[in-house]
Formats: C-alpha cells, sequence, structure tokens
C-alpha cells in the first residue's frame, strides 16, 4: 500500500515554510536570467535618457519595460506600436475633452470621475496588457496635472513630456527586445510543455523499473507543480497566435499543469508497485513520451486509450494521470495538423488587436471598471479635500493594482503592501538617507537603480504567488526616483509618495475587499457553474441565420468561455490563502474543481470544433438530415451540462436529459454517409463529445 513518506523535515514551523517558499519562488530556471537582463537593461537604459535629457515621469517608461509583451520580436513590435497608438488616443482624449470642462469646476470634476471609469475600463477590455496599463498611466498623471493653478501652457508642456516618457519606454524596451532576439531560439509555449513532459516521463520511469526517485527528477517535480503554469495562459493570450491555437494550447497547459500536480503528490509516498502496476507505468510512460515528440514536431498527437481495469492500489494516483493524459489529445480534436496553428492567418472571424472580443457583452468588465471608479474617486477627493497634492500618488496606485482580475485576494493584498513598504520606505527612503548622500554622479545612482531593478525583476520572473511583489517594490521605487529628472533631496517627497501608495492601497482593499468582496470558493465555484451553462450555450450557436453575426457571437461567447476558465484556476489558487469556518470547505470544493476542470476544458474545445459543422462552414457541410439530428443531440447535450449546473447550485435534480436517445438518432443518421471522411470525422468528434459529457456528468454527480 502506498503510504506518507516516514521522514518528515526538521522544522515544520512558519519560518520554516516562509524559507521554503521563497527558496522554491527564486530558484533560478531555464531563460530566467536572461529575462531578468533584459528587463534590467531596458529599464536602465530608459532612466539614463530620461535624467540625461531631463524628461520626467521617467517611472512610466521603467515600469513598461517590465510588462512589455516579450513572446517573440514580431509581437514586440506590434505591442510597440498599439502602446504608441495607445498614446496618442490618450493624449487625442485628453486634449479635447480637458478643453470644455477646464474652466467649470462641476464639469472638471465629473469628466475627473468619467476619466477614471474609463481607465479601469479600459484595463479591462483592452486586449494588449501594456497598452491598457499605459493609458490608465496617461490618465492618472495627466488628472493631478490639469487640477493645478497655472496656466493652460504649462499644463499642455507637462502633458507632452508624460507622452514623451511613454515614447521612450516603448522605443527602448522593444528595441532591446529584437537586439536580444536571437538568444531565445524555440516556442515559448511548447518547450515549457515539452520540458514538463521529459521530467514526468522520467518519473514514470523511475517507478515502473522499481527504482528510488532520483533526487535531480523529484526537485523538478516539485519545483514545476510549485511553479506551475499561469505564466503561460497570459503568454498565450497575449501572443500572436490564431485563436483556435490559443484555445488547444491553453487545454493542454492545463492538463500539463494537472499532471505535474499528481507527479509531486506521487513524489510523498512511498510506492510499492505489483508487476501488473509497472506494465501500466510504462505503457503511461511511452504515452507522455509520444506526446512530448508530437507537441515539438507540431504533430496532432493520436488518441491514446488505457487499459485501466482495476483501480491500483499501490499507486493510486495512477488511474488519474491515465484519464488526464488520454484528454490532451482531445485538445486538438477536429484540427488537420498544428503546423498552420501559429500565426494562422485564416480564422472563422479577423482577430481584434485592440479590444477583447467579449468587451462590450461581458458584463465583467462594467463591474471591474466601476469598483475601480469608485477606489480611484475617493483617493481623489480625500486628497483634495486635504490640499494633500503630494499623496496624488494614490491614483495611480489604484489604477496599476487594478491589473488582475481578481481583487478579492488576501494573497493579492499582501504582496501590494508588502512591496509598496519594501520598494518604498526600504529601498526608496532608505537609499535616499543611506546611499544618495553619498552619490555625486549619475553612474553611482545607476549602479542602485541596477541593484534595485534586477532584484525586483527576478521576484517578478516567479510564479503569480509572488511576482507582484516585485512589481510593486519596482513601481514604488520609481515613483519615488523617477517621477522628476532630479535626484530627491527631500524626504517629505518619498513621504509623501509612499503615502500615496499605501492610501491607493487601502482604496483598493476596501472597494475590492470589503464593499464587493466575496470568498475565494464561493466566487470560484459560481465561476464554474457560469462555465458550464456558457459551454451549454456554445452547444446551441449559431442562434442567428445570418452567417458573420453567429461567427461574430461564437468568437465573442468562445473568448468569455476561454477568459473565465482561466479565472477559475486563478481563484482556485487564491483559495489557499484564505482563512475561516468556511476553510476546509472551501479546499474540498477546489479539489473536486481542479479535477473537473480540464474535462470541461477539453469539452469547450471539442464544442469549437463541432461550431464549423453547425455553422456549415467550407468543407464541413452536412446533409439535411445530419444537421437536424446533430441540432437535436446538441440541444440535449446542453441540457445536460446545464442540469450539472443547477445540481452545484443545490437545486432540485431535474429528470436527466435523453442525451443517449438523441445519440442514437444521429448515428443512424449519418450510417449512409460514413464513406466519406468528412462525415467520419464529424461521427468520432461527436462520439467523444458524448463520451467526455457523460463522464464529467458522472464525476459532478458523485458527492
Amino acid at each position: 500500500m502506498a503510504t506518507l513518506a516516514p521522514s518528515v523535515p526538521e522544522g515544520t514551523g512558519p519560518s520554516h515554510w516562509f524559507w521554503g517558499f521563497l527558496k522554491e519562488e527564486l530558484t533560478p530556471f531555464s531563460g530566467r536570467a536572461a529575462t531578468v537582463a533584459r528587463m534590467s537593461l531596458a529599464a536602465t537604459l530608459i532612466m539614463l535618457i530620461c535624467v540625461t535629457f531631463r524628461i520626467p515621469y521617467g517611472f512610466q517608461g521603467a515600469v513598461y519595460a517590465l510588462i512589455i509583451t516579450r513572446e517573440s520580436p514580431r509581437a514586440t513590435v506590434q505591442s510597440g506600436g498599439i502602446i504608441l497608438l495607445v498614446t496618442a488616443i490618450s493624449l487625442a482624449y485628453i486634449f479635447s475633452s480637458v478643453y470644455f470642462v477646464i474652466s467649470v469646476p462641476l464639469l472638471h470634476f465629473l469628466w475627473v470621475i468619467g476619466s477614471f471609469f474609463l481607465a479601469f475600463y479600459a484595463l479591462s477590455a483592452i486586449a494588449n496588457y501594456g497598452a491598457s496599463v499605459i493609458f490608465a498611466i496617461m490618465i492618472a498623471v495627466a488628472i493631478p496635472l490639469w487640477d493645478r493653478q497655472v496656466s493652460a501652457e504649462t499644463n499642455l508642456e507637462d502633458t507632452l513630456r508624460l507622452a514623451l516618457a511613454a515614447f521612450v519606454g516603448v522605443v527602448v524596451t522593444a528595441a532591446v527586445e529584437l537586439a536580444f532576439r536571437h538568444m531565445r531560439p524555440g516556442d515559448d509555449v511548447v518547450l515549457p510543455m515539452a520540458e514538463r513532459l521529459d521530467v514526468l516521463h522520467s518519473l514514470l520511469v523511475c517507478f515502473a523499473e522499481g527504482h528510488s526517485v532520483d533526487d535531480q527528477i523529484e526537485k523538478r517535480v516539485v519545483r514545476f507543480a510549485t511553479l506551475g503554469t499561469s505564466r503561460l495562459r497570459p503568454l498565450l493570450k497575449r501572443s500572436d497566435y490564431s485563436p483556435e491555437y490559443i484555445i488547444q494550447m491553453s487545454v493542454v497547459v492545463v492538463l500539463v499543469g494537472r499532471l505535474m500536480d499528481l507527479a509531486a503528490t506521487l513524489t510523498q509516498l512511498n510506492v510499492g508497485t505489483s508487476a501488473a502496476d509497472q506494465q501500466r507505468l510504462r505503457t503511461l510512460a511511452a504515452a507522455v513520451a509520444r506526446l512530448r515528440i508530437d507537441l515539438i514536431n507540431r504533430r496532432i498527437p493520436d488518441a491514446i486509450q488505457f487499459d485501466t481495469g482495476e483501480s491500483p492500489k499501490n499507486v493510486p494516483l495512477l488511474g488519474e494521470m491515465e484519464n488526464t493524459v488520454a484528454l490532451i489529445p482531445e485538445a486538438f480534436a477536429g484540427s488537420q495538423s498544428m503546423a498552420f496553428l501559429p500565426f494562422s492567418a485564416e480564422e472563422d472571424v479577423p482577430r481584434s488587436k485592440f479590444l477583447v472580443p467579449d468587451a462590450f457583452v461581458n458584463p465583467e468588465h462594467f463591474k471591474f471598471a466601476l469598483k475601480g471608479c469608485l477606489a480611484a474617486s475617493a483617493c481623489y477627493m480625500i486628497y483634495n479635500f486635504i490640499a494633500w497634492p503630494g499623496i496624488s500618488t494614490s491614483v495611480t496606485t489604484c489604477l496599476l493594482t487594478g491589473l488582475t482580475t481578481i481583487g478579492a485576494s488576501r494573497q493579492k493584498q499582501i504582496l501590494r503592501l508588502t512591496g509598496a513598504l519594501v520598494g518604498g520606505f526600504v529601498i526608496g527612503m532608505g537609499s535616499q538617507i543611506f546611499v544618495l548622500p553619498y552619490v555625486d554622479s549619475i553612474g553611482g545612482f545607476t549602479v542602485v537603480f541596477i541593484i534595485v531593478t534586477a532584484v525586483s525583476s527576478w521576484f517578478i520572473t516567479s510564479s503569480p504567488r509572488l511576482s507582484y511583489f516585485g512589481v510593486q517594490v519596482a513601481f514604488a521605487y520609481y515613483l519615488i526616483n523617477l517621477q522628476e529628472f532630479a535626484f530627491q533631496t527631500s524626504l517629505s517627497i518619498a513621504r509623501d509618495r509612499v503615502v500615496g501608495i499605501l492610501v491607493g492601497l487601502f482604496a483598493m482593499w476596501l472597494v475590492f475587499d470589503r464593499l464587493w468582496g466575496t470568498s475565494a470558493g464561493m466566487e470560484m465555484k459560481r465561476t464554474f457553474i457560469s462555465n458550464l451553462r456558457l459551454v451549454a450555450q456554445l452547444a446551441r450557436e449559431p442562434l442567428s441565420k445570418d452567417l458573420k453575426v453567429a461567427v461574430e457571437r461564437s468568437f465573442a461567447l468562445r473568448e468569455m468561455i476561454n477568459n473565465s476558465l482561466d479565472q477559475v484556476r486563478a481563484l482556485a489558487d487564491t483559495v489557499l490563502f484564505e482563512f475561516g469556518p468556511s476553510r476546509r470547505r472551501d479546499l474540498l470544493l477546489r479539489d473536486h474543481i481542479r479535477r473537473w476542470q480540464p474535462q470541461l476544458r477539453t469539452l469547450f474545445v471539442m464544442r469549437t470544433a463541432s461550431l464549423k459543422y453547425r455553422l456549415q462552414l467550407p468543407d464541413f457541410e452536412l446533409p439535411e438530415t445530419v444537421r437536424l439530428a446533430q441540432q437535436a443531440y446538441d440541444a440535449s447535450s446542453a441540457l445536460a451540462l446545464e442540469a450539472m449546473a443547477d445540481q452545484l447550485e443545490g437545486k432540485p435534480r431535474a429528470a436527466t436529459p435523453a442525451s443517449a436517445h438523441s445519440f442514437e438518432v444521429l448515428e443512424q443518421s449519418v450510417q449512409a454517409s460514413l464513406a466519406e471522411p468528412r462525415i467520419r470525422s464529424f461521427v468520432t468528434l461527436v462520439r467523444r463529445i458524448d463520451s467526455l459529457t457523460a463522464s464529467l456528468a458522472e464525476d459532478i454527480a458523485i458527492p
């Protein structure tokens, strides 16, 4: 029997856990040092240009050096172009609107509130992460400028200098990324997946051969499990890959991440395998090796089936690992080749480069903007009411700490607060007291700046559990030392800016956590239930007979589902940081949803593939009888998904939809056309959908 390993590390207190946590997060991995070097070099060059040529607001360009898209040279250049466009749009908005409100106090106040709402809406709805940040900072910094009692010409000049700092940040960071493009060969998504599958294969071989697990293999497995795959999902979303490839690889990323979680748990068990278990482990290891080779060579993996038999008693996680591996090829259901997927020029609908597809249909964007507007408006009224303009950085803090869609996470609040304290008080004010008085040239300041940026960048390249800390450290330090082109000799300026940061953090905590905050566990459950209903809605598409409208609607729905699935994963991570009487229940719910999530995501990909038959796109046409039978089956399948959602909500269990009968009717309708390859592919796809839907329903039904 598998039992817990008897060896327990010494020192299991909080301090031991904390240092172990830091060690795991800060351990070097492939490409980390190079990424930190590029980030530090870009930020340092921006600082030197701004200080040398006396360009104020250099913190804006330096912050951008830490968040620019780095997926590929092409993506970097396109991202820089979009950000320059957004900067121009920001200037046009500010200059055109402030002209009408500058002399009327009430209109000016309403303009400020409306601008905050627009900035937060942009953070949520603009597809390019860096562009939305630049737009938000332009608004946050321009508003205090135009509140000053100075001439309009002075305000105009300072606003243009703000745009100049943004331009310097874009150009310098893009140039650094292009200069180092030859140092990053390979695919930034596929190679990390292949690396994880490789170490998983090595672990399975050790168990299959009855050998003890090598320490290096165990450390790599634990590190990959700790690191997670959260960094790869935003990388996919911000990349220039085709929407189909993004959706499919998102499934692979989640499934491989789940495999690493299971493998890390397996390393903590004393596994004694029988001959039958060893054979199953060899089969699983061979399947993992084939998957790795197929992903690297851009081939569609063949379907994988395991002769599971009875559940292994000696290796309790083996069955779940087999099920997870078998789901990976299903992610590419309906695809003919992986070769055309990256940078595909053809897709159902042209992909927007500016706004996310659900920008005007997803109410979450409006809710996020409303909450953010309330927090920023509160900060604005506070510093004006007490006549303390030095803490206007509170507004900028609200906007920059609104970069996550999860506002109720205690984890985020801890990282924000500690990052601001370390970057502002410890490093920012500490360097002003103990270091900068002894620096008489820009060279000495550059050394300090590089050290701070490199340390912050190293934290930024950690997993999401710690990366936000690095962003906050850099932001607080830059805001103190790079808002103006001169060295700050007064501690009151640093004090005001750090206090402003703390006020902004308090406002975000109050609005996002206290007023509108919900338990991460309940929010995770609600979002997962919503995803079940959204996938059911996708199964019924198209609802419009107009092909263009149907394609656009389905694309927006697919994007909404994909984002919502990512949100469930992120919420599952934040459950670990919440405590209280419901913690045990939430952790149990988290385990269930993490098991159901890969199945639902795979079902979503299959439904996306079957939508081409529903839309009757070229090369996906079906005979009329088959099309009608498919509609009937899809309707019953959608009812099955909604029944699962009702069950999770605790509603009375309705009669089981007759999806089995609808599936039989569908199979009978295609008998006369099975000779056509297109029809055979369609039947295979529907069988997979039916099997996975039944499996998910059975799993959710288990109490």
